[in-house]
């Protein structure tokens, strides 16, 4: 008890906010490219509306490629590129750029997944109507496949979770550096038992939430 007491809960309460700073602007933009990402993924593949198989076979290269190097190796290797992005490759801004690269490939396969999902008669029936190809996205398959996409965007929040905690190992800051520095290299087990409690709550929050939308939004 004592321990608990005697911790830097300032310290503890900016680390979690660091941590939510970054899953919020890298949950962003992780939706705003991985959902564009995955609809062409989806349009280009074989059978689809604007089937493409150089553009889908490349585009599907590029994804596997970002999906396939573990997190920590891709935030190394991408120093360079994230310094002259954002001007800096340690802190939360430094850690937006890896975060979104990592994930938006992640997030754009569940899109992909889950329009392939949405029952070819309900396109055929749209096409018959004489609506185009933008209608046919905007207003019929992302509609349909709202519960799988909300479902793909929690499970992409949940992994971007653990991947905030994995950047504090090249000084990315939130509750991962403060793990790893005072937890890990102080031996201050209290700090490492308080940290990953935190991160499960928000994993807990997050997951009770996105199953929450998921069945507010899926058809009875």
């Amino acid at each position: 008890m004592d321990e608990l007491l005697n911790l830097d809960w300032g310290a503890i309460g900016e680390a979690t906010y660091d941590t939510l700073t970054m899953l919020g602007l890298s949950m962003v933009f992780t939706v705003l490219i991985g959902l564009p990402l995955g609809i062409i993924l989806f349009l280009t593949s074989r059978g689809q509306l604007l089937e493409q198989p150089v553009v889908y076979a490349l585009l599907s290269l590029v994804v596997n490629v970002l999906r396939s190097v573990p997190f920590v190796i891709l935030m190394i290797m991408l120093i360079p590129f994230t310094r002259l992005v954002v001007g800096t490759s340690l802190g939360v801004s430094g850690s937006i750029p890896p975060l979104v690269i990592a994930a938006a490939p992640f997030f754009a396969r569940l899109v992909e997944t889950s329009l392939r999902e949405v029952e070819r008669g309900v396109v055929e029936a749209a096409q018959s109507m004489g609506a185009t190809y933008w209608q046919i996205v905007s207003r019929v398959m992302l509609p349909e496949a709202r519960p799988g996409l909300i479902a793909g965007a929690t499970i992409t929040a949940v992994t971007l979770v653990s991947y905030t905690a994995m950047s504090g190992v090249i000084g990315g800051g939130g509750l991962g550096d403060l793990a790893i520095r005072f937890g890990y290299q102080r031996f201050q087990t209290v700090v490492m038992i308080v940290t990953v409690l935190l991160l499960l709550v928000l994993v807990q929050i997050l997951q009770s939430l996105g199953d929450r939308l998921v069945r507010k939004f899926q058809r009875k």
